[in-house]
Formats: C-alpha cells, sequence, structure tokens
C-alpha cells in the first residue's frame, strides 16, 4: 500500500511538473466573480424567470441591464437594482443593438448574458373542430415563436460573444458566459406545444455548438430547461389547473420560484467548470402527453 501511494504521488508530481497552468486551472479551479465592476444584461428582466435573475445578479454585485418591452415595469425594477433598463424587442434586430449599445454605455461590456425572453403558443399541426372543419397550424404564429425565443435568443447571445471576444480573460482566462433558457418543453413537446417546442428546442441544440464554437476565447455557454415556475404566466391560471399540472412532479410537488432559477444561474456563471450543459430544472418532472 505504501508502495502504491508513492506511485501516485509521484505520478501527479510528474502530472503537475507539465502543467504550466496548475496553479490557475488544473489544481485550484477557476471561477468567474462577481464584482462591482462586473456588467450583466438580462432579456426578459422585468418579470418572472428575468427578474428573479436581475435580481439575484444584482445582489451579488453584478451591475445589471434589463432588457425587456414593458416599459414600466422594466423601470420599476432597474430602479429598485440600481440597473439601466433598456426597451428591447428581441425579435428586432434594430432594437437589440440598440438596447445593447445603451447597456454598454451605462455599465460597459458585459460578462454576463442571460436570455430569458419569451413567449408561449398552443396550436396542434392540424386539427379538427367541432364542427369536424380541418384546420393546420397557422405559420406566421410558428413563426413569430421561433422569431421571438430562438432567434431572438440566438441574436442576443452572438451579439453578447463579440462583445466578450473584447473583454481581458480573468485569472482563469474567461472572458464571459451566457446562459439561454430552454424548457422542458424541448424534451416533452406536450400535444399542440409544437410551435414551443421547437423554438426551446433549437436552444437546447445549440448549446454544445455554441459552447464549442467560443472554447477557444473563454466563453462558457450553458443553458438552463425549466419545469412549472411561479411566473406571471402560471399565475393568472385557476389553482385547480396548476394543482393539477404539480401532479406531474416527482418532489417537492409544487411551482419552482424565480429565486430558485437565479440560483442555478448564478452558480453556472461562478463555477468555471460547466460548460456546455443543459440542465433541467424542473422537481423531477416527466410531462405526459398532455
Amino acid at each position: 500500500m505504501d508502495y502504491i501511494k508513492t506511485t501516485e504521488h509521484r505520478s501527479l508530481q510528474r502530472f503537475a511538473a507539465l502543467c504550466p497552468l496548475q496553479d490557475k486551472i488544473y489544481f485550484k479551479g477557476s471561477f468567474m466573480k462577481i464584482t462591482r465592476d462586473t456588467a450583466a444584461i438580462v432579456t426578459g428582466g422585468a418579470s418572472g424567470l428575468g427578474e428573479g435573475t436581475a435580481r439575484r445578479l444584482a445582489a451579488e454585485g453584478a451591475k445589471v441591464a434589463i432588457f425587456d418591452l414593458n416599459a414600466e415595469r422594466g423601470e420599476s425594477v432597474a430602479k429598485d437594482l440600481g440597473g439601466v433598463f433598456c426597451q428591447v424587442n428581441v425579435a428586432d434586430v434594430a432594437s437589440v443593438e440598440a438596447g445593447f449599445a445603451k447597456a454598454r454605455a451605462a455599465h460597459g461590456q458585459e460578462r454576463i448574458m442571460v436570455n430569458c425572453a419569451g413567449i408561449g403558443w398552443a396550436e396542434k399541426t392540424a386539427r379538427r373542430s367541432s364542427a369536424g372543419d380541418i384546420f393546420r397550424h397557422q405559420l406566421d404564429k410558428f413563426a413569430l415563436v421561433i422569431s421571438i425565443n430562438l432567434i431572438g435568443s440566438f441574436n442576443c447571445a452572438a451579439i453578447s460573444a463579440e462583445g466578450m471576444l473584447s473583454n481581458d480573460p480573468d485569472a482563469g482566462g474567461e472572458r464571459g458566459i451566457i446562459v439561454n433558457t430552454a424548457s422542458v418543453a424541448a424534451q416533452d413537446g406536450q400535444i399542440g406545444q409544437v410551435a414551443y417546442a421547437a423554438s426551446k428546442g433549437g436552444i437546447y441544440g445549440m448549446t454544445l455548438p455554441m459552447a464549442r464554437d467560443l472554447a477557444r476565447e473563454g466563453v462558457r455557454v450553458n443553458t438552463i430547461l425549466p419545469g412549472f415556475f411561479e411566473t406571471p404566466i402560471y399565475q393568472q391560471m385557476p389553482p385547480e389547473v396548476k394543482i393539477n399540472l404539480a401532479s406531474h412532479l416527482q418532489f417537492p410537488q409544487r411551482f419552482g420560484t424565480p429565486e430558485e432559477y437565479a440560483d442555478l444561474v448564478s452558480f453556472m456563471v461562478t463555477n468555471g467548470y460547466i460548460n456546455a450543459e443543459c440542465v433541467r430544472l424542473d422537481a423531477g418532472a416527466r410531462m405526459p402527453p398532455k
């Protein structure tokens, strides 16, 4: 046993001698520190998961810019956080570019980009009405969901990544992180969710190639797949509907909170070793067809 321990120790010493970055990465680990100089952008930051994330990042010291269409609510949240509000339609390229320009003028180049903006839509690929008439999915509605959820997330991520490449790397070689929001519907799309599931599946699918694209530049990319959360959409549902939805959860059998979502965002930001990951945050839910 002593011989084995001695051999293992010598092997580790030889490995260490071959790793010039050992003090920074291999043995001490790497993590992004959030300080008063850290700029962050959160889309959909005026409510729900985005607001929870914006508040968490601000509480940890970041300078937060909120992208949202709801100017009244967005201005109020930004004021609470000491941040800046940018009225942005993520489906409009000019609006997004103007938002980045305003955010960077106020806080400098961001190191944290979190995409939470999105919409839902329920419609079958084709269906029969109660009268027997046959209809197909409205193509303009399908395109709208893809435009906001998928293309909007990609465009914000790409613009942010372009800017992050100008950041000086930190002690771990990192220049920034992008966190996208998909959904459990990316894997468990239900009846009537073809547009929504397609948009979220696209976000899920672009995580690994985007992380690979940016790896050499020290920019990480992760995606969260949330289940049922206490957001404005679900808060408007009748109690009996929420109870039925919660029955699909394993434990705990309740909706998640924006604060719990923000906890995972914070972990992804500060743990430098989590990259190219898609993480379900859903209390063990596996959604049935309907």
